[in-house]
């Protein structure tokens, strides 16, 4: 957990958004605000043999911020929360800077979406069967995200745009989460949306790969403009 440096978030935040149940149309009486956001560290920072911290938990509850370099490495591997923050329509604090990154996020997005969304969901249905087996009940909320991602991953392999609000899902997760729908009813809706997954991929409008040069130079630019910042007239 890294809570000692709450003035990056505080002074140098770019971008922060509402992700979570919020922006998933999952909102229930008992939701957090869940806020996750973007920071730039001053460029100066970087050259001390101590650098600045690549996320800060906090100072908020329940809120957890990248800095800019890090956030920008984990989107374009498609690491699913991450891209939540550039897509969430519930934005909070936005900077001109924060602008420019949410305008860069068609250059995250690529098919590797197919493995990050699909891996981690695969990975985690397996735990929860494991779970079962050894006598203890998955939670349902935590499955309830794992089909959450199944089916986003799979409207973005389509579209080639990603959409948090889960629509005309909304009804049977939350069913999910009240715990009213049996296992085997829960595995099928899994291998269905699965192969939706895998089907979309070959069809998919997404690139190859995520424009990892322009995303580069975006953040190169960031640095020059936040050192001309920090740097007083001579």
């Amino acid at each position: 957990m890294t809570t000692s440096h709450p003035h990056l978030v505080e002074r140098h935040t770019i971008l922060s958004v509402v992700v979570g149940s919020r922006a998933f149309g999952l909102v229930t009486t008992g939701s957090d605000t869940d806020r996750r956001g973007v920071y730039v560290a001053p460029t100066t920072a970087f050259w001390r043999l101590a650098k600045p911290p690549t996320h800060v938990e906090g100072p908020l509850p329940e809120q957890f911020s990248w800095e800019v370099e890090r956030f920008c490495e984990l989107a374009l591997t498609a690491n699913p929360n991450v891209l939540e923050v550039l897509h969430s329509p519930l934005v909070e604090r936005h900077t001109p800077l924060g602008d420019e990154l949410r305008a860069l996020a068609p250059a995250f997005l690529s098919r590797r979406v197919h493995r990050t969304y699909g891996r981690y969901a695969r990975a985690q249905f397996a735990k929860a069967e494991a779970r079962r087996a050894r006598g203890d009940e998955p939670r349902p909320k935590h499955l309830v995200h794992l089909l959450r991602l199944l089916i986003a991953g799979t409207d973005l392999l389509r579209t080639g745009a990603l959409t948090l609000d889960v629509g005309p899902h909304r009804d049977r997760l939350m069913a999910v989460r009240r715990d009213e729908v049996s296992w085997a009813e829960l595995r099928a809706w899994r291998d269905d949306l699965t192969t939706r997954l895998d089907e979309a991929l070959p069809r998919s409008p997404l690139p190859e790969h995520p424009d990892t040069a322009r995303v580069d130079d975006w953040l190169l630019s960031v640095r020059r403009r936040a050192l001309h910042e920090e740097t007083p007239p001579g």
